[in-house]
């Protein structure tokens, strides 16, 4: 099932909430059952986030076909990529 634009913003707005690690990638998971979640280091991933907040960086995830693949448009999203980064001293 395809990543809805309200979806999308509701996740937006929860990633930009000063509170929103550590368990934001669970809660976000349980709220929205029918996307494919994957969480990993911001380093793990080469292509520019579709957005960035604090402590994450939010990738779409295109699994429609056979393969997976991050993609910026969220008419295509099926998934979220949560990368979160490491925090600079």
């Amino acid at each position: 099932m395809a990543l809805a634009a309200h979806e999308l913003t509701e996740i937006e707005q929860a990633l930009a909430a000063p509170d929103a690690a550590p368990q934001i990638f669970s809660n976000l998971r349980q709220r929205f059952p029918h996307l494919a979640w994957i969480r990993c280091d911001a380093s793990d991933v080469t292509e520019v986030p579709y957005r960035s907040f604090a402590v994450f960086d939010l990738h779409l995830l295109d699994s429609a076909d056979h393969c997976a693949a991050i993609t910026d448009d969220p008419a295509c999203a099926t998934g979220i990529v949560l990368a979160k980064r490491v925090a600079s001293s």
